[in-house]
């Protein structure tokens, strides 16, 4: 896919304002290679721009962990979790596909907790290389 064609597609999806704290982890050769936090800019069902402190390699996996503005049952805190690929980074701006979501509570009192290594980011990643194989062989 050529860059106008990413710039043409994410043009046609319905781009929400949504500033919200936000962590990552990114994935390059089988290896988290960053991670950090930022801000999000924008959201939409496509993707998601957002702000860092660095510059994101373009084409890497992604993981966002993003804070939910909203309260499950009125008490406990959600984050969204996306897996995608960066597909433009320029600065401190960066956005990514949403190939894959899902929702997660945490923690009421915010800790600092570590980086998670349950492979999640990895196992994402793995599926995409071989559903791109499949494709390239069939």
């Amino acid at each position: 896919m050529l860059i106008q064609d990413l710039a043409a597609e994410r043009r046609k999806k319905a781009r929400f304002p949504i500033n919200r704290e936000m962590r990552y982890k990114l994935l390059e050769n089988d290896a988290v290679v960053a991670v950090g936090t930022g801000t999000t800019l924008d959201m939409a069902s496509g993707g998601i721009a957002f702000v860092t402190d660095n510059t994101l390699k373009v084409g890497c996996f992604i993981e966002l962990s993003i804070s939910w503005p909203v309260l499950l049952d009125d008490s406990c805190p959600m984050r969204f979790i996306v897996f995608g690929r960066v597909v433009r980074s320029g600065g401190r701006q960066t956005a990514c596909t949403v190939d894959k979501y899902e929702f997660r509570t945490q923690a009421r009192v915010h800790q600092m907790a570590p980086v998670r290594n349950d492979s999640m980011l990895q196992r994402y990643a793995e599926t995409v290389r071989k559903e791109s194989l499949k494709a390239a062989t069939a």
